[in-house]
């Protein structure tokens, strides 16, 4: 990043491609944006300290070493990993009003961000899946998933966000673009690249829509007809205590999905059909879709796990008792 207003272009016969792009904070508010970092400071600071918790706690404590909570151990480290993608140039805006990215570094940060996007999806798919199989077979549910088979599921959800996307900045770097090199946030953003560009973006329009539809679209339909099966099969138990006992397992996945897919869905549907949406609620809609997941997911798990939550105490009991 260049403490820069300005962007400089290379220029190959009709082929133009700015050097950097300008990154935005919150429209509107640029006068406050020091007062606006305490809360983001706040959640990312949960956000770093929750998940590496939850780490810490499921490596520490060998009865959480089952797929469930290799699934939350995988979902952790995505919500590391967008954290840290974003925190760098968010920070860098709201501290230091270091807006300038350079074309390459923001083709990289994009693609990291949808990568990591991605796999948190896939993941929690993979969770939605262990849910159905503990409800509906709970006898068969250590053999069908083994810890093999839990590394297996790993690779495949890192390998499918990796090649898919693999595309995406080779079809930016093909483009030529124009005069305007202001981005709609504080972190690069395929669509919002995108339209920068004054070439076609057909393929990139399509790419982009074919993409997000067999991934994430797919995972958020198996994720529902994974719950309409773990419903169906709650129905059959015998006893109440034995349905609301079953569905307590699924809350804190069910809030994990919700806090994901929502804002990402609504962030899809701007970029695509929302021209007239104010900058400030896409701004908005952006930072919750990327921050508030990876700071509220450690939370969710620690309040509604009771497994997760004896962990923490017993780990806390320790250290004080060390400390004597």
């Amino acid at each position: 990043m260049e403490h820069d207003s300005h962007s400089t272009w290379e220029f190959n016969g009709s082929f133009y491609q700015p050097s950097a792009f300008l990154m935005r904070g919150i429209p509107g508010l640029e006068a406050l944006h020091h007062w606006i970092s305490i809360p983001f400071c706040a959640l990312y600071l949960i956000a770093l300290l929750g998940n590496c918790m939850i780490l810490f706690i499921i490596k520490k404590t060998q009865s959480l070493h089952e797929p469930m909570y290799y699934f939350l151990s995988m979902l952790a480290v995505s919500d590391l990993g967008l954290v840290l993608c974003t925190l760098p140039t968010t920070l860098g805006i709201f501290w230091f009003n270091m807006r300038s990215i350079g074309f390459d570094a923001c083709l990289t940060q994009m693609y990291f961000i949808h990568i990591l996007s991605f796999i948190e999806s896939s993941v929690l798919l993979a969770m939605a899946f262990d849910r159905f199989i503990a409800i509906s077979h709970p006898l068969r549910h250590p053999s069908i998933l083994t810890k093999t088979t839990v590394l297996k599921i790993g690779l495949a959800i890192l390998l499918r966000g990796m090649v898919s996307l693999l595309p995406l900045p080779f079809l930016l770097k093909r483009l030529t673009y124009c005069g305007k090199v202001e981005l709609s946030h504080s972190f690069c953003f395929h669509p919002d690249i995108m339209n920068l560009a004054c070439a076609d973006i057909k393929v990139n329009v399509f790419y982009g829509m074919i993409i997000l539809l067999s991934t994430v679209g797919m995972d958020f339909i198996f994720i529902v007809l994974s719950y309409i099966l773990i419903i169906k099969t709650v129905i059959s138990l015998a006893t109440k205590e034995e349905c609301l006992k079953a569905l307590n397992t699924c809350v804190s996945h069910i809030c994990a999905v919700l806090v994901f897919f929502i804002p990402m869905i609504g962030l899809s549907m701007i970029h695509r059909f929302g021209k007239n949406v104010p900058p400030l609620v896409n701004t908005l809609v952006a930072y919750t879709y990327l921050i508030i997941p990876p700071a509220l997911n450690p939370i969710i798990y620690s309040i509604k796990s009771s497994h997760i939550r004896e962990a923490l105490l017993r780990a806390l009991c320790r250290k004080s008792g060390s400390d004597r």
